[in-house]
C-alpha cells in the first residue's frame, strides 16, 4: 500500500484528513488522558476528544478513551489497554517536569522497543512555536503487539504528535505485521 501524506497548513498545525489521500488504518485504539483535574471533574478534557476524532476519520475499528488521575493509574490504564490487545494506545498529559507527571514512568517498564524518534519530532515541531515544548518527556514504542506513545496534554503539542504521528501510523502498522519497506 502507497502511503500519500496528508495536507496540513502551517497556521494551526490541523492535520486535513481526505479520504481519497488518506490509508484508513486497521485495528483499535485507546486514548488515555492523564489529568487528576479531568479525573475529578475539575477540568475539562481538551485533547481527548481531538484524539478520538482523528483516530476515527483514519478508519480505525474501535477508539474509545479513558481519563484518569496522574500516576499510579496511568500505569493500570496501560496494561488494560495491552491485556485487551489494543492496536494504539494514545496517552495526553504527564509528560512535563511537576511532581505529578509521571506518565513516562509509568509506560517505560511496559515498552519492550523503544522508538524514541517519534517523540523527538514531536519536541522539535513544538519548539519551533514554543520553546518550553522540550520539556515533553514522553515516550513512544512497542509493547507487545501495541505501539504506545505518550503526548503532551496541551491542545497545541496533541496537534503537534498528530501531525508526526498521521504520515507513518500506516507503515508503522504494516511493520509491526511483518510487512517489507516499499
Amino acid at each position: 500500500m502507497k502511503h500519500v501524506p496528508a495536507r496540513r497548513t502551517d497556521a494551526d498545525c490541523t492535520v486535513r484528513e481526505d479520504p481519497a489521500e488518506i490509508p484508513a488504518l486497521r485495528g483499535t485504539a485507546r486514548v488515555i488522558i492523564a489529568s487528576t483535574r479531568a479525573a475529578d471533574g475539575s477540568y475539562e478534557d481538551r485533547t481527548g476528544p481531538r484524539l478520538v476524532q482523528w483516530l476515527q476519520a483514519r478508519g480505525l475499528d474501535a477508539v474509545d478513551k479513558r481519563v484518569v488521575s496522574d500516576g499510579p493509574e496511568v500505569g493500570q490504564a496501560l496494561a488494560v489497554a495491552l491485556g485487551e490487545g489494543i492496536d494504539i494506545v494514545v496517552t495526553s498529559g504527564g509528560t512535563g517536569i511537576s511532581p505529578t507527571d509521571v506518565t513516562p514512568e509509568q509506560t517505560a517498564p511496559l515498552i519492550d522497543r523503544e522508538m524514541p524518534g517519534i517523540l523527538e519530532a514531536v519536541r522539535r515541531r513544538g519548539a519551533e512555536k514554543i520553546a518550553t515544548a522540550l520539556l515533553s518527556r514522553g515516550l513512544a514504542g512497542m509493547a507487545g503487539r501495541s505501539f504506545v506513545v505518550n503526548l503532551p496534554g496541551s491542545r497545541g503539542g496533541v496537534e503537534d504528535g498528530i501531525a508526526v504521528l498521521d504520515p507513518i501510523l500506516d507503515h508503522l502498522l504494516e511493520q509491526r505485521d511483518g510487512g517489507d519497506h516499499a
